[in-house]
């Protein structure tokens, strides 16, 4: 009957209705997932080795921008500073010939000299203080000086507690430091530390110094136990002492010619992705802190324990060196950092 065509024809146009507005949902859906993304080849360079936090945390970088882009944009670490050093990668990336760089926050410093506050001398007493300044307003406020330098940083991952390795004789005293060679960042701060703690402190690029100290051109270094561990510091040294004297944050940056070119979705999946793989990059590198100083004592490595009061002494003698470097950091800046450790230190554990 002609109602019952009716009928039939109103409930067919419903269900096309229905389909149609289910595929241009299912089509933004698509669009809002893949958004303005285009093929890039993305390269980032790091001085320490794959088996590091930092080449473990790189290739989860790497997995996860594969993954939100649908396999567009294709980041590769290279290792071993095979890209250069890290003050070569910082220069390569702000001249647009490198993408991505993952270096210590003490290189940056060289280019925003706010950075150097996190070199102080015994700043932080453990990780948690440390994530909290960092991921915090004050690192924020670090992060965003960068901008005019040719660089955007992403965010914080970690190398960790520093401590001293040497081949002369075991550091258990300030007294031990006198007159040993050992290597430091090339940054002003951390030569003037080990200077006044009274070694003779020589700065070096990173990928330089395994064979100085296998030929003895060097006495010692410092780094933490997983950078001894996989850069084989430990085969050419004797000595290892906890000093913990300065904890190393790293800094993920991306060049700002490159940083430029992108759309607002691939930003979006480089800054998600590097505050996603800066937890895994964390935890790898406090996991791994724990087991290589295990195997490094068992391949021989005589590990010193200092005690509380030495690492006192320590702290009293470098007070100078702060004091200097807090005019050039910016007292308030420092004293906003101070009071945010001092918050954590009051919490409950």
């Amino acid at each position: 009957t002609p109602q019952n065509l009716e009928t039939i024809m109103s409930f067919t146009l419903g269900r096309r209705l229905v389909a149609l507005a289910a595929c241009a949902a299912f089509a933004a859906g698509v669009s809002a997932q893949t958004g303005d993304i285009k093929e890039r080849n993305i390269k980032l360079s790091y001085v320490t080795s794959k088996d590091s936090p930092y080449g473990l945390g790189v290739n989860k970088l790497a997995e996860i921008v594969a993954a939100r882009s649908g396999g567009k944009m294709k980041l590769r670490g290279y290792s071993d500073g095979q890209l250069g050093a890290e003050v070569q990668s910082i220069s390569a990336a702000q001249g647009g010939v490198l993408e991505m760089a993952l270096v210590s926050t003490a290189a940056v410093a060289g280019n925003v000299k706010e950075f150097a506050l996190f070199d102080f001398p015994f700043l932080f007493g453990d990780e948690r203080e440390a994530y909290a300044v960092l991921d915090g307003a004050v690192g924020s406020q670090l992060l965003g000086k960068l901008q005019d330098r040719g660089l955007v940083g992403l965010c914080y991952w970690e190398v960790g507690f520093r401590h001293v390795t040497n081949s002369r004789r075991p550091v258990t005293r300030l007294e031990d430091f006198k007159g040993q060679k050992i290597r430091t960042i090339q940054n002003p701060v951390f030569v003037d530390v080990f200077n006044t703690l009274g070694a003779n402190a020589t700065p070096m690029a990173f990928t330089e110094v395994y064979t100085a100290l296998e030929s003895k051109a060097l006495d010692g270094q410092e780094t933490p136990y997983n950078i001894i561990y996989t850069s084989r510091f430990h085969e050419v040294q004797k000595f290892l002492s906890t000093t913990r004297h300065i904890y190393g944050p790293g800094v993920v940056l991306v060049g700002r010619k490159f940083w430029d070119q992108l759309s607002a979705d691939e930003r979006k999946i480089l800054q998600d992705g590097c505050a996603e793989a800066r937890e895994f990059e964390r935890k790898a590198s406090r996991d791994l802190d724990a087991r290589v100083l295990t195997e490094m004592r068992a391949k021989g490595l005589v590990v010193n324990e200092i005690s509380p009061e030495e690492r006192a002494r320590m702290r009293e003698q470098v007070k100078p060196v702060i004091e200097k470097y807090t005019a050039t950091v910016g007292p308030d800046l420092v004293k906003q950092a101070y009071a945010e450790i001092e918050r954590v230190r009051r919490q409950p554990r």
